[in-house]
């Protein structure tokens, strides 16, 4: 009887934590099962499992790290991040377990905002890291703290036609055809649909045209438009599983990865003017501080732009930002013979204060479509 009472004391620590974990997880609008534990890169599925880690040392205990990030992502973690644990014990003595959350990326923000305690975030959006800066989590220069302005994978716009491009879609301008339906979401809800929109936009600023022209050009893509789901998620959905549209705007890397899914066999064209479709990660400086993790989780980010880590985000259809790796697979990508980037409209918070802020560009271009 002592044994079973010191046992349901030893317990309630457990369940009490485990109650507010998932309280706040539900609170944040994700599934508990969307986290998921990760131990020298397996899946750990029953936490009572008799297999124990083997420890090197009592001086080198076990770390986690809570890795969130958006959910295209997901394929090319699954294999970087027992490359990661791996390394890590080999050169330090130590294991590593991660807990990973995939989900859009403007709700993973949220989640992590409202309290969802990441140690490194890897988000579709520089303003999505920003936010979490502004919400105090993260320090000022976060760019600056990883390799290559803290851009971790690169993609592009694609034009996604049915079989066969029925509609004869080649570029941009086609897209204003009488009769082509254009799929995308919203971009004043979704991140995807906001490097849609620079795509648009550029595709005139960026060819020698004005604001003035650009505007035109955009406004009667989105007539074009039948609807505007809520995500990319979503608009993937209306065009494949709802049949609705001649073309998708969505990012490359998802339909590399779907085609070798054997999940879509639609043909995919690729702008020769082209927004680059930079996505970065960060280490999330009030987590790491207080978890004792920062030494772990720099190394981490370190470690995916490495040839080794990078190679396998270029596997599931991702640019690479490594010249060594992005040397070996360019036969994999077609050549874009103009490539800009959100800096050329002056960086995140100068294309939300223009375009998506209540009241600018894009709001007066939904006007236009009613």
């Amino acid at each position: 009887m002592d044994l079973i009472k010191t046992l349901k004391s030893c317990s309630q620590p457990w369940q009490k934590s485990s109650t507010r974990a998932r309280t706040l997880f539900i609170a944040a609008g994700l599934s508990v099962g969307a986290i998921v534990p990760v131990y020298a890169g397996a899946t750990l599925q029953n936490p009572t499992s008799s297999t124990k880690p083997e420890l090197i040392s009592q001086n080198q205990k076990p770390l986690e790290l809570t890795l969130v990030s958006y959910a295209v992502t997901k394929e090319a973690y699954s294999k970087i991040i027992p490359l990661f644990v791996k390394k890590w014990k080999q050169e330090r003595k130590q294991d590593v377990t991660f807990r990973e959350s995939y989900g859009g990326s403007g709700s993973q923000t949220r989640a992590v905002i409202d309290g969802l305690e990441a140690d490194v975030v890897a988000l579709a959006l520089g303003q999505d890291v920003n936010q979490i800066q502004k919400a105090g989590l993260i320090g000022s220069g976060w760019e600056k703290k990883a390799p290559n302005n803290a851009i971790v994978t690169k993609s592009v716009v694609a034009l996604v036609t049915r079989k066969g491009n029925p509609k004869q879609i080649r570029d941009w301008n086609d897209l204003v055809k009488p009769g082509v339906s254009v799929i995308t979401a919203n971009p004043k809800t979704s991140g995807g649909a906001r490097w849609n929109f620079l795509g648009l936009w550029g595709s005139v600023t960026q060819s020698g045209g004005n604001d003035t022209k650009a505007l035109d050009y955009v406004s009667k893509v989105y007539k074009n438009t039948p609807v505007l789901p809520k995500d990319a998620r979503e608009a993937s959905d209306t065009f494949y599983k709802r049949n609705q549209g001649d073309v998708l705007l969505n990012y490359e890397n998802e339909e590399i990865l779907a085609k070798q899914k054997g999940e879509s066999d639609n043909t995919v064209v690729i702008p020769q003017v082209n927004v680059s479709i930079d996505a970065p990660v960060a280490v999330v400086d009030k987590v790491v501080d207080k978890r004792g993790t920062r030494q772990v989780a720099e190394a981490f980010v370190k470690f995916l732009f490495t040839p080794e880590a990078q190679r396998e985000f270029t596997k599931v259809g991702f640019r690479s930002v490594n010249s060594t790796v992005a040397g070996e697979t360019q036969k994999q990508f077609p050549k874009v013979g103009k490539l800009y980037t959100v800096s050329n409209f002056g960086g995140w918070d100068a294309v939300q204060k223009k375009f998506f802020a209540d009241g600018t560009v894009f709001d007066k271009i939904q006007g236009g479509r009613r």
